[in-house]
């Protein structure tokens, strides 16, 4: 029963997460043996914190970072890129076996971009069985809400969830393997005090129109597959 509940109460959190299809443009971030990063710098070199009060030399050459550093580049030019109506399939496996048939669910996404395209936001809307009174599965209708972006500071995507499933606010880190177009992304999420549950994204780029989501969980060191998403651009 824990199980189920805790993939019941996990599960939203994905359907925003289609997050992120990224692209990472910093060179001279050092990339980890299963990253690539792509050829396009979007910093400059860092600037020494002043000890003490700073010159008004310092001053400008921190400012001058600072501008530098809200400015947009591919990354962000790509998650606007998504700008529209999606729908999607999802497939949630709700039983720790992988061979039982998984709970199916369709829904609508809606993307586009704020703050002169540095952030992306997510709606989504659609129906999912949860447990009801007495135990009984019951149609429910599921809302949640992401926010994405490219952190020019920390070289990586990252994003929020919220939903109509709870009062927390999930947040998650990405990179962006620009060879086979996948991105992964992990975060970690306490849906229950001391219930800390880490996860895992595996967002695949499939075309222009086409997006495909893992989604994996850890339980005690075992990290398994519970949930699919696929998206379909709607034109």
């Amino acid at each position: 029963m824990k199980t189920l509940r805790l993939s019941l109460l996990l599960t939203p959190c994905l359907l925003f997460s289609f997050c992120p299809v990224f692209a990472q443009t910093d060179t001279t971030a050092t990339a980890s043996p299963s990253m690539a990063t792509s050829p396009v710098a979007v910093a400059t070199s860092p600037v020494a914190a002043p000890t003490g009060q700073p010159s008004a030399e310092d001053m400008q050459k921190m400012m001058q970072q600072m501008m530098d550093l809200s400015k947009l580049n591919e990354n962000h030019k790509l998650l606007a890129s998504l700008d529209g109506t999606w729908n999607y399939t999802v497939k949630m496996w709700m039983s720790p076996d992988p061979t039982s048939k998984p709970q199916e669910s369709k829904g609508v996404a809606v993307r586009k971009s704020i703050m002169d395209g540095r952030f992306s936001e997510m709606d989504v809307t659609g129906k999912m069985q949860m447990p009801g009174a007495g135990g009984k599965m019951q149609e429910m209708t599921f809302k949640g809400h992401g926010m994405e972006g490219y952190d020019n500071v920390k070289k990586k995507f990252v994003g929020t969830w919220m939903d109509n499933m709870g009062t927390g606010i999930m947040m998650a880190e990405g990179d962006y393997d620009p060879a086979s177009k996948t991105f992964n992304y992990t975060g970690e999420f306490e849906m229950m005090p001391g219930m800390k549950q880490k996860i895992r994204e595996v967002v695949k780029l499939t075309d222009k129109d086409h997006m495909i989501l893992e989604w994996y969980e850890n339980h005690g060191g075992q990290e398994a597959k519970t949930m699919e998403i696929n998206y379909t651009r709607k034109k």
